[in-house]
C-alpha cells in the first residue's frame, strides 16, 4: 500500500502552433516552455531505476507546479474569463493535438502501453493533473515505506510518516475530486481510460480509502509486531506484551468499515471494464478486503478485551474470510487447508522481498500482513481457549460479520485551489515573443515504437473528443 503508480510520458509540442493572444502574445511561448521541461522531467524518471525513483519526485512535482498555473492560463483566455485580475485574450488557431502515454489502460505483456493520440486542452489539463495526483500518492508510499525497515522507527517517527502520507494521500484526493467534478460538465468521454469519468472517480474514492486506513496505523501495534517477526535478531516480542484499548478498537474498526466503503464504491465505478489495467482492479478489490478484515480484527480485539475470548475467535475466522484467506470451518475447507498455507506462504515472502527491495511492494494493499496479524492473534487465543478454565464455544461468523456496525469518516475532501500565474508573470507577457527562447524538451521522441499495433493491442486513438 499505496497503488505503484506508473508516471506517464508525453509527446512534444509547442502552444504557438495552436494559440494566439493579442493581449499576452508571450503566454504559449512560456507555456511550451514550461510543457518541455515537464515532458523531460517525466522522461527521464521513466529511466531511472525504480528503486531510485522516489528521491526524484519531488523533481517531477516541482515541474509540474510550474507548469500548472500557464496550462489554466491558457484555459481561462479560452473561456474568457479573468487571470489575477486580468483579462486574456486568447484565439484558437486550430485544435490542439497532444500524445499521452496510457498507463492505466491494458496493454500487451512485454510492450510499453500505447501512447493515445487525444485532441483539446481539456486532454492536456486532465492528464497534467492526474499525473500530479499520482506524485502525490507515491510520495505517501514513499513514507510508509519507510515504516518496514530492517532498523525500526521510533514512535515519533513512524508518526512523522504516517502523518506525511496522510498528507500527501488527502492532496492527490482533492486534485482526483477536483477532476471529477470537471468532467461532470463533459458531454462525451475522452479516448484515454486514464482521464475518463470512470477511473477519476475511482481514483478519487481510492485515496480517500487509503488515508482513511492510516488513521489507524498509528496507534496499531499489531503490524509493527508482524514487522519486528521478520527481523530475526530482535527479541523484543519475547518480552512486551500487546493490547489495545477496547473504545478505541471499536473506533478503529469503524474507520476501517468506512475505508472499505470507499473502495467499494471505487469498485464499483470500475466495474468490469476490459480497458483497465488488471493491477489496479485486483489493487481496488484488495484494499477493500484488507480493510474489512482489518475491522473484523479490531472487533475481535475488543470482544477479546471483554473477556468473550471465543467471540474474538469468530470474528478473526470472519476476518480470514473476509480477507479471502482459507480457514478451518468445515471439513472440505480442512482439506485444501494445506495447499492454501504453503500458498499463502510464499506469497508473503515474495512480498517480503519486495519489501527489502523496494520494488513493487505493497500492491497486495496489505492484505497478507493483515493475514499474517490475524493468524497470529487466532493462534494465540485459541491455545488460551484450550487450555485456560473455562472454555467458550466458538460461534459461527457470518451473524457477526452480518451485524458489523457502519463506518465512520474520519477526513472531509479537501479544495484544491487552481493555482494562477503571478501578476507580475502575467505582465512580462504583454511583451512579444521571442521564438528562439520557445523549449518543447530536449529528450527524443518515443512515439515510433507505437507505430506497431500487435494484434489485440489497443491502437493509438485519432477521435478528436469534445468536452463543452
Amino acid at each position: 500500500m499505496p497503488f505503484p503508480f506508473a508516471l506517464p510520458t508525453t509527446s512534444s509540442i509547442a502552444f504557438t502552433d495552436y494559440f494566439n493572444s493579442s493581449t499576452h502574445p508571450s503566454l504559449p511561448n512560456c507555456a511550451t516552455t514550461a510543457r518541455g521541461v515537464v515532458r523531460d522531467v517525466l522522461k527521464r524518471h521513466k529511466r531511472i531505476p525504480p528503486s531510485s525513483q522516489t528521491s526524484n519526485l519531488s523533481t517531477v512535482l516541482s515541474a509540474l507546479n510550474d507548469y500548472i498555473p500557464y496550462l489554466f492560463a491558457l484555459d481561462v483566455g479560452l473561456s474568457g474569463t479573468a487571470c489575477a485580475g486580468e483579462e486574456i485574450d486568447l484565439v484558437l488557431v486550430k485544435e490542439l493535438e497532444v500524445e499521452w502515454r496510457s498507463t492505466l489502460g491494458t496493454s500487451i505483456p512485454g510492450r510499453e502501453p500505447a501512447r493515445v493520440k487525444l485532441k483539446s486542452l481539456e486532454s492536456e489539463l486532465c492528464f497534467v493533473l492526474s499525473t500530479l495526483a499520482y506524485v502525490y500518492s507515491l510520495q505517501a508510499r514513499a513514507q510508509l515505506h519507510t515504516l518496514y525497515n530492517a532498523t525500526l522507527p521510533s514512535p515519533e517517527q513512524r508518526a512523522t510518516a504516517i502523518g506525511a502520507a496522510m498528507k500527501h494521500f488527502l492532496d492527490a484526493n482533492s486534485v482526483h475530486t477536483y477532476l471529477v467534478n470537471r468532467a461532470a460538465q463533459w458531454h462525451t468521454q475522452p479516448a484515454a481510460i486514464d482521464i475518463s469519468a470512470a477511473v477519476m472517480g475511482t481514483l478519487a474514492e481510492l485515496t480517500m480509502a487509503e488515508a482513511t486506513l492510516i488513521t489507524v496505523l498509528k496507534d496499531d501495534p499489531y503490524p509493527a509486531v508482524v514487522i519486528e517477526d521478520r527481523n530475526k535478531d530482535s527479541k523484543d516480542w519475547m518480552f512486551r506484551g500487546v493490547e489495545i484499548p477496547k473504545v478505541r478498537a471499536h473506533l478503529f474498526a469503524r474507520l476501517c468499515l468506512a475505508s472499505s466503503e470507499h473502495a467499494a464504491k471505487a469498485q464499483a465505478m470500475l466495474g468490469r471494464s476490459s480497458r483497465v489495467n488488471d493491477d489496479l482492479i485486483k489493487y481496488v478489490d484488495d484494499l477493500r478486503r484488507t480493510a474489512k478484515g482489518k475491522a473484523c480484527r479490531f472487533l475481535a480485539c475488543d470482544s477479546e478485551a471483554g473477556g468473550k475470548t471465543g467471540e474474538g475467535i469468530a470474528w478473526l475466522r470472519g476476518a480470514k474470510k473476509e480477507l479471502g484467506f482459507a480457514s478451518l470451518g468445515t471439513d472440505q475447507e480442512k482439506k485444501s487447508f494445506g495447499f492454501s498455507k504453503l500458498k499463502k506462504e510464499f506469497q508473503e515472502k515474495k512480498e517480503d522481498r519486495k519489501i527489502e527491495k523496494g520494488e513493487g511492494w505493497g500492491t497486495d494493499a496489505g492484505k497478507f500482513e493483515e493475514g499474517r496479524i490475524v493468524d497470529m492473534l487466532m493462534k494465540k487465543w485459541e491455545k488460551m481457549n484450550d487450555t485456560v478454565r473455562g472454555v467458550q464455544l466458538v460461534p459461527p461468523s457470518e451473524p457477526l460479520l452480518a451485524s458489523m456496525p457502519s463506518g465512520r469518516e474520519y477526513h472531509t475532501t479537501k479544495i484544491w485551489i487552481v493555482p494562477a500565474l503571478a501578476e507580475d508573470s502575467l505582465v512580462r507577457m504583454r511583451a512579444p515573443p521571442d521564438p528562439s527562447e520557445a523549449f518543447e524538451g530536449e529528450e527524443d521522441d518515443s512515439a515510433d515504437e507505437d507505430q506497431r499495433t500487435a494484434p489485440g493491442a489497443f491502437p493509438a486513438h485519432t477521435a478528436s473528443t469534445s468536452y463543452y
